[in-house]
């Protein structure tokens, strides 16, 4: 299974993801602070030098990975594809660090993704085994939802920009083939309806998160957007809900799927 798609958009079944997903609130909220901080010390900061020129990008070490970073269930994952992989993450996380000035953790973000990757390959295991089937119409829907999310005209166009960075078409339909597969998997999970009360405590955390990030930032705090109230934000916060409690699901079936695995890692 290459994981090339994991740079194409297909990732939605990624253990990475959802891992970060299931803290999404409170990352976003920080998230959004570090780069408001950013913003406002980059002009001033004196490793940008008198031109305001940003920092160098710090670079992925991959000098270490093996032909081959696991096993599972005898199916190789190779070091080809986790580097893929690991550079796409490694570079999101670099430009995070030019506004946070936190330097990556590359051995913690090399150790995500690899979990992430077993995990992507226990699902389109289950799939498999579970007789589930990819009709042409899902992959090219998958492959088209890639392209617009790339900003990109059409799926061919995509496909060609996909091909011109040396990689191979006909395997980018093959990850969307296996991406079609895991999300069947995923349909498949029961996940509760969100409690008013559950609605309401997400309503009230947001609530106290904006009060306390108005209150941080003082005079400034009053151009604040104004928090709509629970009626008006009720269909955002019941995705929201159901979008955890799916991730949460998606992270217990794989547990679930390793715990009858055999899995050899060798990073």
């Amino acid at each position: 299974m290459s994981m090339k798609m994991m740079t194409t958009g297909f990732a939605l079944a990624g253990v990475l993801a959802l891992a970060a997903c299931s803290d999404a609130p409170a990352a976003e909220n920080e998230d959004a602070g570090a780069q408001e901080q950013g913003a406002e010390a980059g002009a001033a900061s004196p490793e940008e030098g008198a031109e305001g020129e940003q920092p160098e990008l710090p670079e992925a070490d991959t000098s270490d990975i093996p032909e081959v970073v696991a096993e599972v269930n005898e199916e190789e994952i190779s070091g080809e594809d986790f580097t893929v992989l690991y550079e796409s993450q490694f570079q999101q996380m670099a430009m995070q660090s030019q506004m946070t000035g936190e330097e990556p953790d590359q051995d913690q973000l090399k150790d995500q993704t690899l979990e992430s990757m077993i995990g992507n390959e226990l699902l389109l295991q289950d799939a498999q085994e579970e007789g589930y089937e990819a009709s042409q119409e899902e992959i090219d829907a998958l492959i088209a939802d890639a392209a617009e999310t790339a900003g990109m005209g059409s799926s061919e166009e995509f496909i060609e920009a996909y091909e011109e960075q040396g990689m191979d078409g006909e395997q980018l339909t093959q990850d969307a083939e296996n991406q079609v597969l895991i999300n069947q998997v995923l349909a498949q999970l029961e996940v509760p309806e969100p409690s008013e009360e559950e609605l309401r405590e997400v309503y009230d955390e947001a609530v106290a998160a904006q009060e306390e990030a108005g209150g941080a930032e003082g005079a400034e705090g009053e151009d604040a957007a104004e928090m709509p109230s629970f009626e008006e934000a009720r269909e955002d916060l019941e995705s929201q809900a159901v979008d955890q409690a799916r991730n949460e699901a998606a992270l217990d079936h794989v547990e679930d799927l390793r715990s009858d695995a055999e899995i050899q890692t060798h990073l």
